[in-house]
């Protein structure tokens, strides 16, 4: 039976303000995710429908808060929290320090990664 840790994921990358260990466990990309700062993902959403994450997302926080706006409202998840995204949000705010775990359709994921990485900032070094 496939599984991965944070330790044995083999995609991803330090980002510099983002950590991400992850893994293609087909159907679902598999997310291990630590913020350094805090991040809006308003303006890595650009160019995707209505500027909105279009992939679904389950996930647990285990430190840290997030925050998912939504057409009608925002939505908190704190550590010790597991939660869905469902498509059409905008994660805001990620206080920095924030660990949590997230799965996500593959393909869907894959679509959104192609246009958020445009946007990212490159890492000096």
């Amino acid at each position: 039976m496939p599984k991965v840790s944070r330790h044995t994921a083999t995609q991803g990358g330090d980002y510099g303000s983002v950590v991400d260990h992850s893994e293609d466990l087909e159907p679902y990309t598999v997310d291990f995710l630590t913020f350094r700062a805090d991040v809006d993902h308003t303006p890595l959403l650009k160019g995707l429908p209505d500027d909105r994450c279009q992939c679904p997302h389950w996930g647990y926080v285990f430190k840290g808060e997030l925050v998912f706006r939504y057409p009608d409202h925002d939505e908190v998840y704190r550590g010790g929290e597991a939660f869905y995204a469902p498509p059409g949000h905008v994660p805001v705010h990620t206080e920095p320090g924030s660990e949590y775990l997230q799965f996500s359709p593959a393909d869907d994921l894959r679509r959104t990664s192609e246009v958020t990485m445009t946007h990212f900032p490159p890492l000096t070094g």
